[in-house]
């Protein structure tokens, strides 16, 4: 009968657009040719075919892909950056104003009793704030956390640069990641496997054929050392040849490896890099991305001349840490925040091409002129149009009359349809009104019916945190994992430290209002002044360390109330409190 599968995955949310299904079942060509590859995995091109999408919706391009599908009237379509207003409001709101690296026990280093816990815990701190600012940390964030907000995914990279000395933070589109998930594995899960893909478009000048790139991830068993001091690829032997570093056990029979943040813990597992490039046409029909023929493959060298063949790089984790925007439901990939209101941004692009068309012919009428000799042109014989502009005369005859076409009440009634539209599209974001600016101060009738409006908001961005949440705890744990792998300065040979990266608030804050409750609390003495002082750090107040404003206020109160000729005694610092009633 011709019936349509009703299929439903993590984004069947766009199976109303024609471009997403064609003949084939595949998307439209339209949406990049890459998707009509033959390398591709079957379970990619759908998610391809997803991030094109939302890129046109993000750059004003909709209609433009619309009409490459076949729609010729999308093309006249007006887009007004109402999808990249709702991506850019809902980024700022989960960055916050601010963010910062936090290692529990820190707080604790400059105590008078502290311990070495908590003074290591400083140090790896600093050293990790300090890495953040020479890595451009947040400026890497704007961008993989956009990608994350508009497509659904994000991707960092992380490698060590010898020259340098440190671990270098590299941002990816999610459409070059690939990842090999099993069947039965859990999605929260991390893969053993993972690609980075691309096409490279063939050159003619230079005379290179269309190419594809493949950064390979592995997790594997630790291989032997061959006689040439590299690796070897064949069988392990009976009595293998340890590589420098790595011993033999023989009660399991396999080579480990003893890793810096892992002391007590050997190891029999190590990530290989291997980094090629295939020619399409040397490609048969049906080799995928995983099983492309490795002896068609031109393999990459890096700067000193090793060969990325299946290289060592001596970490038993992949680097990479892929940003899912929504949290794990069944799904590796995360969702986008346009997801639920694209058919609204569609008819809202609908309506403002409507009310530009109303708004063209209320500004410029269509008037009908009737007993008015029109002038005629003497070569053709024929009357010429006639051009109505200010100071223009009509001549009009016996019952003569002008009518002019008032579509005025149309355009508000469009006017007021973009408001609704726009309304509804917001709800279902889950961005009030308030937080796209849209909202007349004093319009708001209190703060705490600010506060309610702000609610939908607050649950959006609490859950967008908590998907991310042991994501940066992971990124960072890589940070000082690969400083240690390369034996960078500073960085002890030791178990790392956890570490957390802490958005500040996302909605603006009334400092006054703060400062007033403070100093009423503190006064009253219901609040400590050191609960008062993180009051205002987390207000925005330019308070680096609440300690130390501790002991200057408290320093600055004795002088004040010493009596003349008293010299005041230093007060001592704060006593540390126990991890249980510590900060979070």
């Amino acid at each position: 009968m011709g019936l349509r599968t009703f299929l439903t995955d993590a984004w069947s949310w766009l199976n109303y657009k024609p471009v997403m299904s064609g003949s084939d079942g595949r998307p439209h060509r339209a949406l990049a040719p890459a998707v009509q590859a033959t390398w591709l995995p079957d379970e990619a091109v759908r998610r391809l075919a997803a991030y094109k999408l939302l890129a046109a919706y993000d750059n004003n391009q909709a209609g433009e892909l619309a009409s490459l599908a076949g729609n010729d009237a999308a093309g006249e379509r007006r887009e007004f950056g109402d999808a990249s207003t709702f991506v850019d409001t809902t980024l700022a709101h989960l960055l916050g104003k601010s963010q910062q690296i936090i290692v529990p026990g820190a707080e604790h280093a400059k105590d008078e009793d502290a311990t070495s816990e908590a003074i290591a815990a400083a140090a790896v701190q600093q050293r990790l704030k300090e890495w953040a600012e020479a890595e451009l940390l947040p400026l890497r964030m704007q961008a993989a956390e956009r990608k994350a907000v508009l497509l659904g995914d994000g991707l960092y990279l992380l490698a060590w640069d010898p020259d340098k000395q440190r671990v270098r933070l590299k941002t990816y589109d999610p459409g070059f990641y690939f990842p090999v998930l099993e069947d039965d594995a859990d999605p929260g899960d991390y893969p053993r496997r993972v690609h980075l893909a691309w096409e490279i478009p063939e050159d003619p000048k230079r005379g290179l054929k269309a190419r594809i790139r493949r950064i390979t991830y592995e997790l594997g068993p630790i291989r032997p050392a061959d006689e040439s001091g590299g690796t070897s690829s064949s069988e392990v032997p009976t009595a293998p040849v340890p590589q420098a570093g790595d011993s033999y056990d023989d009660a399991l029979g396999r080579l480990q490896r003893t890793y810096p943040w892992a002391p007590d813990r050997p190891s029999a597992t190590t990530c290989y890099l291997t980094d090629a490039e295939w020619v399409i046409s040397d490609l048969r029909h049906g080799q995928e991305l995983d099983d492309l023929p490795l002896d068609k493959a031109r393999f990459r060298t890096r700067a000193d001349g090793v060969v990325l063949d299946r290289l060592d790089l001596r970490l038993d984790f992949i680097p990479l840490v892929h940003i899912s925007n929504t949290i794990a439901d069944g799904e590796h990939f995360g969702q986008s925040t346009l997801a639920k209101v694209m058919q609204a941004l569609d008819e809202l692009a609908e309506t403002d091409t409507d009310s530009a068309r109303a708004s063209s012919t209320t500004g410029a009428p269509i008037i009908g002129l009737a007993g008015a000799r029109p002038e005629v042109d003497r070569v053709s014989g024929r009357p010429k149009p006639l051009t109505i502009e200010p100071g223009t005369v009509f001549a009009l005859g016996d019952g003569g009359r002008m009518d002019v076409l008032d579509t005025s009440h149309q355009l508000a009634e469009l006017r007021a349809r973009v408001e609704e539209i726009r309304d509804r599209a917001a709800v279902n974001a889950r961005l009030p009104a308030v937080s796209l600016g849209t909202v007349d101060p004093s319009d708001v009738p209190s703060g705490y019916a600010l506060q309610l409006s702000l609610g939908p908001l607050d649950s959006l961005v609490d859950a967008m945190r908590l998907a991310r949440a042991h994501k940066y705890a992971l990124l960072l744990k890589m940070v000082q994992r690969i400083h240690q792998a390369g034996r960078a300065d500073g960085w002890p040979q030791s178990p790392v430290l956890p570490a957390r990266l802490v958005f500040g608030p996302h909605t603006p804050t009334d400092r006054s209002a703060i400062l007033e409750e403070v100093v009423k609390g503190v006064t009253a003495g219901v609040l400590a002044l050191e609960t008062g002082i993180r009051m205002l750090q987390d207000a925005g107040y330019p308070i680096d360390d609440a300690r130390e404003e501790v002991v200057r206020i408290t320093e600055r109160r004795m002088i004040s109330e010493a009596e003349p000729g008293e010299k005041p005694v230093s007060p001592a610092p704060p006593r540390p409190r126990s991890p249980a009633s510590s900060p979070s």
